[in-house]
This record gives structure tokens, C-alpha cells and sequence, in this order.
């Protein structure tokens, strides 16, 4: 018998409350599946079906390895279907750690799939990263780059210009240190703030020969590739360079702008390049309004409105739906007032739309800022004198991480009422 990856904590007060409560999210997906055809889908696929998949989106540009394997181990023992994060090799190996080390805790827990997000344009947003010269920065501004980002990837001091730490002649200082690049995202954020419109957003593209080389992974199981809907030929460019490898991955997903009355045009068009070799499931992620689901409510409007517009579309249907962009602890509310929570038939109809199946509208809802915010808090909570902090290491944290992490993830899956 094959030993785990990673053994267990030990079993302390608060490791046991952990597995306690992980142990109940895997016996309710065991539940809610019983008699299911489970032998024609793969649980992931079957939680599309119902309309209650979730994914963590780590962030395509996102690369600080520690948060993302804290990130990973907590929702792994939510139970999301997915993880989704940047391509990048040492990346995604901190994502299958932090999941071995969550089935290391609660064996029974389901592994979710690994996806790497990849774009086709280097004017999408998701692939950017802030940069600025600290020293171009006049050293009593205060910074508000710093306040604003989410990511906490902006860190700014004020030194002597001999190197001791500043007392009271700012003519003296300068500041030190700048965007801490694996934590900026991309999001933007501290452009418009800058007084001295000092910062700039510096956009790339994933290399295709990179990604071949992940999805030939056997711990890769998807990708994402995200697209600004402004042309087919340079998504066309990206998947003939892929190559064979998409046959290596269960799903591909791709990202779309809410390009109004001609999504779907897109979208068709994009299907019919796919088909040319696609083997796997396929996915339609509604990126309504990109990373902004931690600014509050009114942020998830956007894409609960893009779903309303494609399921009202006669003949739409080309694979699963899922949200994006905008999401939190709103969304399903929204959903539920749209009437596409988790429902086979459009409001006010009493047939499906996708005939003969018994899918639902919207297969389930992807969370990025919001689900890494939340859980973010609990993990700058934990002291670092001794360097990368391990969350299992610290078993009160992980409880409180994970109690957030099911205040997210369960409404959609339905254990919302667990215990923890």
C-alpha cells in the first residue's frame, strides 16, 4: 500500500476539530451523488452537471508559492472541484502539495483538478504585473499604492541615503523596495492611485512550449485559457501551438469578456477551433468583471448579468457555464434572484433549453480575490520568525481558514449548515 505523500500533523485538540469538519464536506458530496451515474462522469463533471462546481482561482498571475499551497491545502478541504493558478512549474507543484497535505489530513477528501490558466493576448488583464523604480518615488509620498493593493505586494520603507533608517530630514530618504512580483496579479489597482503616476503595468504573454510541457504534467488536469474576444486568429495561434498536449488534460476552459451581441459569435467560432482536437470537457468561464469579487457587492452584478444574457440565448449552449470576475459571497443570492441557481430551465419556462439533457444553466461559480482575501486574513495572522509558514503547523489557524473557506464554498455546495 502506498504511503502518503506528506504524513499527518500530529493529532492535536484543533486538528481533530479539522478533520472533524473536512470529514463532513466529503461524507455530504458522498451523499449528494449517491445514485448518480458516477461510472459516465467524473465527480467534477458530475458537480457541472448540478450546477455546483466550484473553483479556487489562485491567480493567473499570481506566484507566491507559500500563499498558493496554504490556499490550495484549505479549499481542498472545503471541497472545490478545482484549483486553478498561474502556469508556472513551481506553481503548480505548490499546488499539489497543499493537496496532498489536506489528503494527508482527511484521506477521504476529494482531490480536486489542477487547471493552469494561460492567455492568447497580452492585452488581457489577468497577465500583467506592476513595476516601478522606488527611487523615482519622492520619499515622504504616502503611499497609497501600498494601501490599495489587495495582494500586499507593494512594500515601501523610507532609508537614509546612507542606509540607516530615516529620522526627520526627508531630503536625506529615499524609499526602498517596490512590487514584490510573485504576489502582483495585475490588478490595477495602485495605477490610478499613484500621485506621481510613477507605476506601470507591464503585460506578457505565457509561452506556448512552457505550457505544452505543464499539461504533459500527470498532476495537471486542465487549462484555462483566457481571451480578450478582440480575434480569433490569435486564440487559433495559441491552440495549434499547444498541440497535442490539450488531449493530455480532462478540461479545457476559456475565459471570456462580456463582448455583448456578439459572444456568442465567438464563442462558435472559438468551438469550432477546439473541436479540431479536443478530446476532454470543455468549459465557457464568464469573466465579468475581472478581479474585483473583494470590493463588495455590486462587484458580482456584472457576471450574474453576462449568465442571464447567454442562457437567454436560444441555441447557446457549447459546454458548461461557470462564473467568474466579480465573484463573492453575494453571488449566489444574485444567482438565486436571477433564477439560475443551480436550475435546468430558464425563469418562467417549464422545459429545458438543452434538450435532452439534464444539465443545469450554470454548471457552478469560480472565486479568486475574494476566496485568497478571506483566507488571506487568517494566514497573515500566523507568526513568520522561522521563515515559510506551513498552515497545517499551526492547526487553530487552519480550523479558522477553513471555517472561511466552507462560509464561501458551502452555500454552493449545499453543506452550508455544516458545523465547524
Amino acid at each position: 500500500m502506498a504511503m502518503a505523500p506528506f504524513p499527518p500533523p500530529p493529532l492535536l485538540a484543533s486538528h481533530a476539530a479539522v478533520r472533524a469538519a473536512a470529514s463532513r464536506v466529503a461524507a455530504s458530496r458522498r451523499i449528494r451523488v449517491a445514485g448518480e451515474d458516477c461510472h459516465h462522469h467524473p465527480p467534477q463533471v458530475a458537480a457541472l452537471r448540478r450546477g455546483d462546481w466550484v473553483k479556487l482561482i489562485c491567480g493567473a498571475s499570481f506566484e507566491d508559492a507559500a500563499d498558493v499551497r496554504n490556499l490550495s491545502l484549505v479549499y481542498t478541504l472545503a471541497g472545490v472541484d478545482c484549483i486553478d493558478c498561474a502556469a508556472d512549474a513551481s506553481v503548480v507543484s505548490a499546488v499539489n502539495e497543499g493537496i496532498d497535505v489536506a489528503a494527508s489530513i482527511v484521506p477521504e477528501v476529494q482531490r480536486p483538478w489542477v487547471m493552469v490558466s494561460v492567455n492568447d493576448d497580452c492585452r488581457d488583464l489577468h497577465f500583467r504585473k506592476a513595476e516601478f523604480d522606488p527611487e523615482d518615488c519622492p520619499p515622504d509620498c504616502s503611499k497609497p499604492c501600498d494601501k490599495v493593493c489587495p495582494a500586499d505586494a507593494i512594500s515601501l520603507k523610507r532609508v537614509m541615503v546612507g542606509g540607516e533608517h530615516a529620522q526627520s530630514d526627508p531630503i536625506c530618504d529615499k524609499l526602498e523596495g517596490g512590487v514584490i512580483m510573485e504576489r502582483c496579479y495585475g490588478c490595477g489597482r495602485c495605477l490610478s492611485v499613484c500621485p506621481y503616476d510613477r507605476i506601470r503595468a507591464m503585460p506578457y504573454v505565457r509561452d506556448p512550449a512552457t505550457t505544452a510541457e505543464l499539461l504533459k504534467r500527470s498532476d495537471v488536469d486542465a487549462i484555462e485559457i483566457h481571451t480578450t474576444g478582440k480575434g480569433i486568429d490569435m486564440f487559433n495561434t495559441l491552440w495549434n501551438s499547444l498541440g497535442e498536449s490539450i488531449n493530455n488534460v480532462k478540461l479545457v476552459a476559456v475565459s471570456l469578456p462580456n463582448a455583448g451581441a456578439s459572444t456568442i459569435d465567438f464563442m462558435n467560432a472559438i468551438y469550432t477551433i477546439m473541436q479540431s482536437n479536443l478530446e476532454g470537457y470543455n468549459l465557457w468561464q464568464l469573466d465579468g468583471r475581472p478581479m474585483s469579487g473583494d470590493i463588495g457587492r455590486g462587484a458580482t452584478r456584472e457576471t450574474v448579468s453576462f449568465a442571464v444574457d447567454l442562457t437567454s440565448v436560444p441555441d447557446s449552449s457549447l459546454g458548461f457555464y461557470q462564473l467568474a470576475g466579480g465573484t463573492n459571497l453575494y453571488t449566489v443570492d444574485c444567482l438565486k434572484k436571477a433564477g439560475l441557481f443551480k436550475a435546468r430551465t430558464l425563469p418562467g419556462t417549464r422545459t429545458t433549453e438543452k434538450v435532452g439533457s439534464q444539465e443545469a444553466l450554470i454548471g457552478g461559480i469560480a472565486y479568486g480575490g475574494y476566496a485568497r482575501k478571506i483566507v488571506g486574513r487568517v494566514l497573515r495572522k500566523i507568526p513568520s520568525e522561522l521563515g515559510r509558514v506551513c498552515i497545517e503547523d499551526h492547526p487553530g489557524y487552519l480550523l479558522e481558514a477553513l471555517q472561511e473557506a466552507l462560509s464561501l464554498v458551502g452555500p454552493v455546495k449545499g453543506y452550508s449548515a455544516l458545523e465547524t
